[in-house]
């Protein structure tokens, strides 16, 4: 009695430091199920591990700045994809000096960018221009140097000052501080670097690192920041103390509808919104439904995997029945048992989310900006600085022990329930009948349904991907190359002669089968909203105004090079000139808002201050994202614009490496100062593609793990359920039972679970709808391919998973049996 009562008075750290040492000592002794389940928690704990990882650095991150709850982005009230900017210079100026709510309003323009050019060096970069008091509105601190100020600026080309990105210095300047000062040449403008922004600054855009910064003042002229009717800036504000986002967007509203007033030809009046800045607008509202709809799956996946361990932890509760009867005979007692049997679930779990912890931590280096997959680094969003924080590790470490508590007590419960007594007398505890569902195969069949969900989702996610592949574009760009010039360190603009010979230049390279050339292309940007109005308009008002299309200049040649079908009428001409009647092209939805069932060949509208005839109409198409609804897009002449700075688009029987060699050698010769990118055209899609990818790679790899969990569950089930019933299936084959009644009886329960489990999960997916539709383009889970495949992939799961113990049980032999007994 003595020694208990010292066992009884040990310390609670020695009791748990006991627990463990045991616990360590009983998984030891069982390799194979404790690598199963360190597998099974590794890849459930370490997929959520970095799902939230991402959502870590895309939501829950605040912004670099100084009070980032406080800084909203303006934006017109209609939902409008993408970076489409908010206002002109001019109204910005007059929102900032007649709001009443807000404290400070800053804009930028995101498009600046050239060859940036030092001493000998030369170096392609992008960045941002931005208003006088952007950084005084951040609430940044220059790291090396200062920042350029309002007192700076005194109207166009008054503040040629620029500030590099911490990336930029370190990489083209070495991190020297000495090159603040410095007179280095953007394009055909000289800049002096003041300052270096602090390395984590980036501005309010989570996806995109500016190279550098230089005021707005000088990346426009002067006519540019007069012009009302351009949108190029987007424009941040705090607001005043006391203020609400709605009583800040009442305010810019009336300002908005004031300014219609004066203003009838240019503005519209349309109201303005606030949101937070940082997911490219209203793009946010998609980036959040997608990322909380795949941790929601992952979720699933980590489910799906403790209820795999909840069952093998039971079956071998289960089996160790007369051990723990007799412990509790020789004096312990059941809370002991059951903080034993938590104690090694515990353990189990930290380990595997240990594992999985460093797994994640690999991954999201790998995703973290530079690092990326070549369809990421391109896309819109591959520029993301992912980190693994404080916050990534607490989640793995409650992760870890929800998930070791949730499989836990499942073995917890049945020790808590067994009777010592019956465990000594019959061995392991079998009190349910097998024609009756036990808990193991409830959760069996849990795991089965969650796995079917989500294969059906990852199934979902790859014909949505195949279905935007093969989605009508109005153009075909497979095989084709795309060359884009940047003319702005060209003296002066380039004459249409010159452009026709570029062309025909193209078009003379060995190969090339149809060349033309495209203001922007589709996905990439493009002008929309100059107003159409109807031929005998007087007051040019956007009242008056009938549509605002997407409008795209053109050469000959275009559409058949792009591959764009010509439906009625014909393609511009070279002798569409300043000196003749106004044309263009539209497509059907243009026609169709127009002029409803009337035919548009010769219709007439006024465009651009001139009165255009329809003389071609082409194919709808997508111009700005896949999911857009049919919009109206007109296509002009390029003989009768006034400039041209654009994009060749090239149709080739010759390999892509060879032809952009040919391409940039041509147009090199012809303009040694452009900057010529070229690419093929599916490359300069990757970010309008990269929604489908995205979800046809995360919902697979989720596809994938549940895959193996369901493997590894029925697998475990069906080995469990022959080696329980080995004397009983040697005396059915002693008897003379037939192959079928064997199998039956050795898997016939997981099998009949896995269908039952099946079926659900593809209800599931039905129900999940809403859900995929977040991920998915154009989600279908009834699709019958969909349905189909899910089925496939289930059935063959379930026949690779219990083929061992299938085979075990028909390889039995009942003399050996009998001798062992």
């Amino acid at each position: 009695m003595e020694t208990l009562h010292v066992e009884d008075g040990l310390p609670l750290m020695n009791d748990l430091l006991l627990d463990v040492r045991y616990a360590l000592r009983v998984l030891w002794k069982s390799p194979a199920f404790t690598l199963v389940a360190l597998v099974t928690l590794m890849l459930g704990i370490g997929a959520n591990v970095l799902v939230f990882g991402v959502v870590n650095a895309v939501l829950l991150h605040p912004l670099d700045v100084s009070e980032p709850q406080n800084l909203y982005e303006l934006r017109l009230k209609p939902w409008t994809a993408w970076k489409l900017l908010t206002t002109s210079y001019p109204a910005f100026e007059d929102y900032r000096q007649r709001n009443t709510t807000f404290s400070g309003l800053a804009g930028y323009d995101g498009y600046s960018g050239g060859r940036l050019r030092w001493g000998d060096t030369v170096k392609i970069v992008s960045g941002y221009s931005a208003t006088g008091n952007y950084f005084d509105l951040l609430g940044v601190q220059p790291e090396v140097g200062r920042f350029f100020h309002e007192p700076d600026v005194h109207g166009p080309n008054s503040a040629p000052y620029m500030v590099l990105s911490d990336s930029l210095w370190r990489s083209a300047f070495n991190a020297d501080p000495g090159v603040v000062g410095t007179t280095v040449r953007l394009g055909k403008d000289p800049f002096t670097v003041v300052g270096v922004a602090p390395a984590r600054f980036h501005g309010t855009e989570r996806f995109v690192w500016p190279d550098y910064w230089i005021p707005v003042v000088n990346h426009f002229d002067a006519d540019h920041l007069r012009d009302r009717t351009g949108h190029p800036l987007t424009v941040l504000g705090r607001l005043k103390p006391g203020v609400t986002p709605q009583q800040a967007a009442e305010n810019l509203s009336a300002i908005a509808a004031q300014l219609a007033k004066e203003y009838p030809k240019t503005d519209t009046g349309v109201p303005l919104r606030l949101i937070r800045p940082g997911l490219y607008a209203d793009e946010g509202d998609l980036i959040r439904g997608f990322l909380f709809s795949v941790t929601a799956l992952a979720l699933l996946v980590l489910l799906a995997a403790c209820a795999n361990l909840a069952s093998l932890f039971a079956a071998r509760a289960a089996d160790r029945s007369r051990e723990l009867a007799l412990r509790v005979a020789l004096g312990a007692s059941r809370w002991r048992l059951v903080r034993q049997l938590l104690t090694e679930a515990m353990v189990l779990s930290m380990l595997g989310g240990a594992a999985g912890m460093a797994t994640a931590g690999l991954l999201l280096g790998i995703l973290n900006r530079g690092s990326l997959p070549s369809f990421m680094a391109q896309s819109p969003y591959g520029r993301l600085a992912v980190s693994v924080d404080a916050g990534v590790y607490l989640a793995a470490v409650i992760l870890s022990l929800v998930s070791g508590l949730l499989f836990g007590m499942i073995p917890a419960r049945q020790v808590w329930q067994s009777s010592p007594l019956q465990a000594m007398k019959s061995g392991p505890m079998n009190s349910t009948p097998l024609r009756r569902l036990a808990l193991r195969d409830l959760l069996l069949g849990a795991q089965i349904a969650i796995c079917t969900l989500l294969v059906t989702a990852s199934l979902v996610a790859v014909r949505g991907m195949v279905r935007m592949l093969h989605a009508p574009l109005g153009f075909k760009p497979a095989g084709e190359m795309v060359a884009e010039m940047d003319l702005s360190e060209v003296e002066g603009d380039a004459p249409l002669e010159k452009t026709k010979a570029m062309i025909e230049a193209v078009r003379s390279i060995p190969g090339v089968t149809a060349v033309g050339t495209l203001s922007k292309l589709p996905f990439t940007g493009g002008i929309r909203g100059i107003p159409v109005f109807p031929p005998g308009t007087t007051e040019f008002t956007l009242n008056n105004s009938v549509l605002a299309p997407y409008r795209f200049t053109i050469s000959p040649g275009y559409l058949e090079a792009a591959g764009t079908r010509l439906l009625r009428g014909r393609d511009v001409s070279w002798r569409d000139t300043a000196q003749t009647p106004y044309v263009a092209i539209v497509n059907e939805t243009f026609a169709r808002k127009m002029w409803g069932e009337t035919p548009a060949i010769g219709q007439r509208f006024i465009f651009l201050d001139h009165l255009r005839e329809v003389v071609g109409v082409v194919e709808d198409g997508k111009y700005h994202e896949m999911q857009e609804s049919p919009q109206s897009v007109v296509f002009l002449p390029l003989s009768q614009s006034e400039q041209w700075f654009g994009t060749f688009v090239v149709r080739s029987s010759r390999a892509q490496n060879e032809m952009a060699a040919a391409l940039e050698r041509t147009l090199s010769g012809l303009e040694p100062n452009a900057i010529i990118t070229v690419e093929s055209w599916p490359d300069a899609m990757v970010g309008a593609l990269f929604p489908a990818r995205a979800a046809a790679a995360a919902l697979g790899v989720m596809g994938l793990l549940a895959a193996m969990v369901a493997v590894t569950g029925i697998f475990g089930m069906a080995a469990y359920n022959v080696s329980r019933r080995m004397k009983e299936l040697g005396i059915r084959v002693a008897l003379g039972a037939r192959t079928k009644h064997v199998m039956r009886a050795a898997v016939g329960r997981p099998m009949v679970l896995l269908g039952v489990g099946s079926l659900v999960g593809l209800l599931w997916g039905v129900f999940a709808s809403r859900l995929l539709g977040q991920i998915v383009y154009q989600a279908n889970p009834r699709d019958p391919v969909v349905v189909v495949g899910a089925v496939l992939t289930m059935a063959l799961l379930g026949i690779a998973a219990s083929a061992i113990p299938a085979l075990r049980a028909l390889a039995v032999d009942p003399s050996k049996l009998l001798r062992e007994e």
